[in-house]
């Protein structure tokens, strides 16, 4: 029988923690290997998220012999998202406000309806803002008897999540899976032919979501062709900053695209929420006052698109960082070193013959300063465009 863990790839230390805690919490055992506070780290790609979803659903599952069988009704329920004790936080904008961490909190502390326990999965915990921090820090301090908090974050530096929220954790680390290991999810799980599922994973940097991304969706392939060519115009000024320019445009044309639907669905149900469309004498009131709650509509949908936008613009400068990665690793190591971009070793075989490795050294540094200046909110064209102008001079060091 399938478990909910089978959705992991390549974490056969972390299934066994996790099946071990959730037995333990069947047998109403919270102070050995269960515990009322996790914190999930890895690399992009790993399954921190999938993780924390797939070990709720073990501590709600109802099954008399399996934890975390994945048929029963609170298994499915849980991983479809629709379990009444089980609340996902996933941030929409740049960061997880105070005014929804609260509401969150204030909801956790009830005891659970129908399952186990009331779990609380925050993925990107890292976006918790200090203030949200603080007040998820102090429930966690002193949680209620059958509630679990379950959090997601790249790592345990300070810089993603306060050393004092995580010391109130129990440490899950999840490692990056193989290119066999994702291929073969492509294959078995998606059905993909094996030449198709070996080529989308060894060019997804160990992102079990992107190398389906990239089998599946021509878009996304075209997306990251064009970040990759950015490293061969910066041989021509001109044709480096179009490229550049091509770049933001793209990635602000993905997030128009993801976000249009939805926020056209969400933008419908609330008029209709205000009483748009209604006759009856309330209908008129009912849409008075009704600017300021569009207006925050508005502003989270702003918000929403521009985080698309840079994690999108974010994905194509890891590539543009790959590829001088790649040429740097052949310039000492040959063809002995595995590439992050095997489908483009003869381009980069050229890099490494036209860069010097303090120029290779160089570009790396202007993408990790561009990734930086946009964290800090600098606007994507400028950032872009101040990091091509590095790349450009690096190539006559």
């Amino acid at each position: 029988m399938p478990g909910v863990f089978d959705q992991l790839v390549g974490q056969e230390v972390v299934e066994t923690e996790l099946t071990a805690a959730a037995t333990a919490a069947r047998a109403g055992d919270v102070t050995g290997a269960m515990t009322h506070s996790w914190l999930f780290t890895g690399p992009p790609g790993s399954g921190r998220s999938t993780a924390a979803l797939a070990f709720a659903a073990a501590l709600q599952c109802t099954h008399p012999d399996i934890v975390g069988c994945g048929e029963c009704h609170a298994c499915t329920t849980t991983l479809a998202g629709t379990h009444g004790d089980v609340r996902r936080v996933v941030p929409e904008g740049l960061s997880i406000s105070t005014k929804e961490m609260r509401a969150i909190v204030q909801v956790a502390s009830r005891r659970p309806s129908t399952g186990r326990w009331q779990v609380v999965v925050v993925e990107d915990a890292d976006r918790l803002t200090e203030a949200a921090g603080n007040v998820l820090l102090k429930v966690v301090e002193e949680p209620p008897d059958r509630t679990v908090f379950l959090l997601c974050a790249p790592s345990v530096d300070p810089e993603d999540i306060s050393v004092t929220l995580r010391s109130r954790c129990r440490h899950v680390h999840l490692v990056t899976p193989s290119v066999p290991a994702i291929a073969q999810v492509l294959r078995e799980h998606d059905h993909l032919d094996a030449k198709t599922a070996d080529w989308a994973a060894s060019i997804s940097g160990g992102h079990v979501g992107r190398a389906r991304r990239l089998a599946t969706d021509e878009d996304a392939r075209t997306r990251r062709k064009r970040a990759l060519a950015l490293v061969a115009a910066t041989a021509n000024p001109g044709a480096a900053y179009a490229a550049a320019d091509e770049l933001v445009k793209s990635a602000d044309d993905e997030a128009k695209s993801m976000s249009a639907e939805r926020d056209d669905r969400e933008r419908d149900e609330l008029a209709t929420a205000l009483g748009a469309g209604g006759t009856g004498k309330g209908a008129a009131s009912a849409t008075r006052g009704s600017a300021g709650v569009l207006k925050d509509l508005e502003k989270r949908q702003k918000s929403r698109a521009t985080r698309t936008g840079r994690d999108s613009l974010d994905r194509a400068l890891i590539d543009v960082a790959g590829m001088y990665r790649d040429a740097l690793a052949v310039r000492f190591a040959g063809r002995q070193v595995a590439l992050t971009h095997p489908d483009m070793a003869t381009e980069i075989a050229t890099l490494a013959k036209e860069v010097r490795p303090e120029g290779l050294l160089r570009s790396i540094d202007a993408v990790l300063a561009c990734r930086d200046a946009l964290d800090r909110n600098v606007k994507p064209r400028f950032a872009v465009a101040a990091m091509v102008a590095e790349m450009i001079a690096a190539r006559t060091l």
